[in-house]
């Protein structure tokens, strides 16, 4: 059946590791949709709050959804799930900012989870294909190499070899992860793996409560935890619900291949503030004025923001070539106004914050 102009195969399951995640959960929906039936691995199938979304979105779809229990870190977990599936999309891994072991919190889960999935792959034998949900932070770690990539912008050729344990450690979990995705994906010919490499995604949660980066940003913009002023942060941006749609296409188009940049627009800080502005400056604490970089640089570690960090992305232009997507994936994406004001509606539904 048809999901957007993807055809989705619903002659055999489908696998989707992480399933209560915030892109996963979108996936799931579309796959529940076009009438897939969907193994969803989750921590605890039995935290019926967890997988609520998941039920009704199933209740309302002609597909199937069928919960299995799985652990990213314990080999072996997923083999019941996949038994069958052709299609295996692997987003489950960690992302956040705050953690005190980087290594055992951010690295471990990434790499071996991403490890124990495709070896699993590998031992199963109905698996023809492997989506990994990667990131463009496994391209590159600060704005500031973007000028230094070929033609000035990112590309599906370049590779992250800045980050650390001790710095950006959350972009070194994904560069290990997918690093060792294509070389366990180039030592066999059963499968074939295509990588979807998303900027910050935005937009609005399937499940009350994500756990995403994103939506503590959007929460610090919007509850005036920068009212004196929004740094111009370089980044880029892409909404979840078009993240969901490159996964099925690279899932379902049968000349997907390689690695994908998938986002919308380069954006920063500020700009995401006055993107919510018409809407919710009335009722919402949302910064006004750009914050200096020399201010931002002096109170940066305070705000869990490294000097080296500030200094190497705070008023520098993101740029990345998203022309791939496009071309192979046939990728249009929504604007940033929509993807954030939909968030924004949808944080406010759940209470994420009082207005002022």
């Amino acid at each position: 059946m048809t999901q957007g102009t993807i055809t989705v195969d619903t002659s055999s399951p489908v696998l989707v590791t992480g399933a209560t995640g915030y892109v996963a959960g979108w996936i799931v929906k579309g796959l529940l949709e076009a009438g897939a039936t969907v193994h969803a691995a989750v921590r605890d199938p039995g935290n019926a709050a967890k997988v609520a979304h998941l039920t009704k979105i199933a209740d309302q779809s002609d597909g199937t959804l069928k919960l299995f229990a799985a652990d990213l870190l314990q080999e072996g977990s997923y083999a019941e799930a996949m038994q069958g599936c052709e299609i295996v999309f692997h987003t489950a891994s960690p992302f956040t900012a705050r953690v005190d072991d980087p290594q055992k919190e951010l690295v471990d889960p990434a790499l071996n989870g991403t490890r124990n999935v495709l070896d699993q792959a590998s031992a199963t034998e109905s698996v023809r294909r492997v989506v990994l949900t990667s990131s463009v932070v496994s391209i590159y770690t600060d704005a500031v190499e973007c000028a230094d990539a070929p033609g000035g912008q990112l590309t599906e050729a370049v590779w992250n070899t800045s980050a650390s344990l001790e710095y950006q450690p959350y972009s070194l979990s994904k560069t290990l992860a997918e690093k060792a995705a294509w070389e366990i994906a180039d030592a066999q010919d059963q499968w074939k793996l295509v990588v979807i490499n998303p900027a910050l995604v935005i937009g609005p949660s399937l499940q009350k409560s994500p756990t995403s980066e994103s939506f503590h940003l959007v929460q610090m913009l919007a509850s005036g935890a920068m009212k004196s002023g929004a740094p111009r942060y370089g980044m880029g941006v892409v909404d979840v619900r078009d993240v969901a749609q490159a996964h099925l296409a690279a899932a379902y188009l049968e000349e997907a291949e390689g690695r994908h940049i998938v986002s919308a627009q380069s954006a920063d800080f500020f700009e995401m503030a006055e993107a919510l502005r018409p809407r919710f400056g009335k009722d919402y604490a949302l910064p006004t004025r750009v914050a200096p970089k020399w201010l931002v640089w002096l109170l940066g570690p305070s705000m869990d923001m490294p000097r080296k960090m500030v200094s190497r992305n705070v008023n520098v232009r993101w740029k990345a070539d998203n022309s791939k997507s496009k071309r192979a994936l046939g990728m249009t994406y929504r604007p940033m106004r929509e993807s954030l004001e939909d968030m924004m509606d949808k944080m406010i539904s759940d209470g994420a914050f009082a207005a002022k």
